[in-house]
């Protein structure tokens, strides 16, 4: 038999021993559960789940229970569905018969202890044995409390609200716990959300010196999240290399708008000034010392600088994507003239993704030019510029280039 939040009134069926109806104080009541406690549980609506093969020990002990104030029962006299109702009705508390056909207490008991989530569901064993062994097993598989059969009223009470009440604390500490995981994960994410508007915004801050609506920065750490996933890098620094490559010409903060918006070729002295904006990009990230600022006024060496000797991984590679974007895989770029794998991938990576904007935006020197003219002017440059493996991963990739250019169009 199985008895689901039966609140109705029952008539005392005890055994001759326990007729007599039991007398409870009239101030005593159950355990006070907060209002934020998982189970929701109030001192009457504390449900309390009663699992014993004979039905007048249920009736007795839930009528000592009433008479104390709970009022939410959940019973049965079938041991062997006894675990699937835990399971179902979710109780604050089990009073659990050891001694019971098919399966036994101690198995039923188990199979709670078993799950993860009833670890600390309160578990008060009724027994009419004396034998410590049986006891001992009990309580190395979990047991939270024992009663011994036929139930004395004055031991139910107390023991019955003392376990709730540690119900209660260890539910408030949970609770607790996870709402403040969720307050530092909220933090933490609008910590970090704020960090990449600043970056994006130092980015985007550069980029407007010779480019209106800096869009640029922005299609090119797309291009560059594309191609790194595209080569199989972890998922982390994928997101490191997307968020940090729109800073690789944050070093032109220090280079003269009569540079930058010439709309002829460069002269021989102009171009020497126009390659410090790694170094100075690079310093942007770097502590300097006051003589060293002095001394540090270019474009390139200056980016690199800018974003190297920080406690952030996003700002270091961002000062290494600052001095090295311009570096190529024959060893004539600038720089450092480094030559092959010896320029660090994501200075490969972003060099791909910025030449290609470069070419397809419109810049005060050049018109923009069609996709396709893009490619075959980098293809040129495939093994001279480009890793070639970089370069053949982005061309690998022509619905999601356009879709990029299409969603960051640089709108005048």
């Amino acid at each position: 038999m199985t008895e689901t939040n039966d609140n109705r009134s029952t008539t005392t069926l005890a055994r001759p021993s326990e007729a007599s109806t039991p007398t409870m104080p009239s101030n005593q009541a159950g355990p006070v559960f907060e209002s934020d406690v998982s189970s929701g549980a109030a001192p009457k609506t504390a449900k309390i789940m009663i699992v014993d093969d004979e039905p007048i020990n249920i009736k007795v002990v839930r009528r000592y229970l009433k008479l104390a104030g709970y009022e939410n029962f959940v019973t049965t006299t079938d041991p062997t569905t006894a675990y699937a109702l835990v399971t179902k009705e979710n109780p604050d508390i089990v009073l659990l018969d050891v001694m019971m056909p098919e399966v036994d207490g101690l198995q039923i008991l188990g199979k709670i202890r078993a799950d993860e989530s009833k670890r600390h569901l309160p578990v008060v064993i009724l027994t009419a044995s004396n034998d410590n062994a049986t006891k001992q097993k009990a309580l190395e598989t979990g047991a939270t409390d024992f009663l011994a059969k036929p139930i004395d009223s004055n031991e139910l009470m107390p023991r019955v609200r003392n376990a709730l009440v540690l119900k209660i604390h260890h539910d408030q500490t949970i609770a607790y716990a996870k709402r403040l995981e969720h307050e530092v994960r909220q933090r933490t994410e609008a910590l970090a959300q704020s960090r990449l508007d600043v970056i994006h915004c130092l980015g985007r801050a550069a980029e407007y010196r010779d480019n209106e609506t800096g869009q640029h920065v922005v299609r090119v750490g797309r291009y560059v999240g594309m191609i790194a996933r595209g080569l199989g890098l972890d998922p982390e620094t994928v997101e490191l290399l997307e968020h940090a490559s729109p800073l690789h010409d944050v070093g032109k903060i220090g280079i003269s708008d009569s540079i930058l918006l010439k709309p002829g070729k460069l002269t021989e002295e102009e171009f020497e000034i126009m390659q410090t904006h790694c170094q100075l990009g690079r310093k942007v990230f770097h502590q300097l010392s006051t003589g060293e600022e002095q001394t540090y006024l270019g474009h390139t060496k200056l980016g690199h600088k800018i974003m190297s000797n920080t406690t952030s991984p996003l700002l270091d590679m961002a000062g290494c994507i600052a001095l090295c974007h311009h570096e190529k895989w024959d060893g004539t770029g600038y720089p450092l003239a480094l030559k092959g794998e010896d320029i660090p991938i994501e200075g490969r990576i972003t060099a791909v993704a910025d030449v290609f904007d470069a070419l397809s935006s419109k810049r005060p020197y050049k018109p923009a030019f069609p996709r396709e003219k893009c490619f075959a002017i980098m293809k040129e440059e495939r093994g001279k510029h480009f890793d070639p493996r970089i370069l053949d991963e982005f061309f690998a990739h022509p619905d999601e280039i356009t879709r990029i250019q299409i969603e960051q169009a640089d709108l005048d």
